[in-house]
C-alpha cells in the first residue's frame, strides 16, 4: 500500500504543545513534499460570555480579537524555523475548534491532520475537554496527535 500525502492540516492554538507539533507537521510535509496548511480557530461572537463594558461593542471586541489572532499567527509563523523549505498556507476561521478543524479537513481534501495535545487527565480533562481527542474521533483522515515529552 502506497501512502500518498499531498495535504497536511496543522491546527494551532499557539500553545507549547501546539508549537511542538509543528515540528512533526513540517518534517512530514518535507518528507512527503506535501502542502502544509496552518489553521487557527478563533472564538466567534456567540461564544463570548455576555458582559457589560460600555466602551466596547461586540463588533469592536470581535475585530480586536481577529486582528490579535492574525498578528499572533503571523508572528508564530515568522518565528518558526521549521517552516523553511515547506510549502505552506495559513487560514483563520471562527467557531468551535474541533468542529471547524474537522469541517476544514473535509472541505479541503486533507490527507493528514497533525495536532498537538496537552495530555490533560482527570479533573483538568473533564473541565477543559480535549480538542485533539474530538478531532481524532471525527476526522475524515488519519490524525497524528503529538504530545510534548515531559520535562
Amino acid at each position: 500500500m502506497l501512502i500518498d500525502i499531498k495535504k497536511i492540516l496543522y491546527p494551532t492554538d499557539f500553545s507549547d504543545p501546539s508549537a511542538y507539533a509543528l515540528n512533526y507537521a513540517a518534517e512530514m510535509a518535507k518528507m512527503f513534499d506535501a502542502e502544509l496548511e496552518l489553521l487557527h480557530v478563533m472564538l466567534d461572537e456567540s461564544q463570548l460570555v455576555s458582559f457589560y463594558l460600555p466602551q466596547i461593542t461586540v463588533q469592536n471586541l470581535s475585530k480586536d480579537m481577529e486582528d490579535g489572532a492574525k498578528n499572533k499567527l503571523e508572528e508564530f509563523i515568522k518565528e518558526s524555523k521549521v517552516l523553511e523549505g515547506v510549502k505552506y498556507t495559513y487560514k483563520m476561521v471562527k467557531g468551535i475548534a474541533d468542529e471547524e478543524i474537522v469541517k476544514h479537513a473535509q472541505e479541503s481534501g486533507t490527507d493528514l491532520i497533525v495536532i498537538g495535545t496537552h495530555g490533560r487527565t482527570g479533573f483538568e480533562h473533564v473541565l477543559f475537554g480535549s480538542t485533539a481527542e474530538k478531532v481524532v474521533r471525527k476526522a475524515p483522515c488519519p490524525v497524528l496527535s503529538v504530545r510534548k515529552k515531559a520535562e
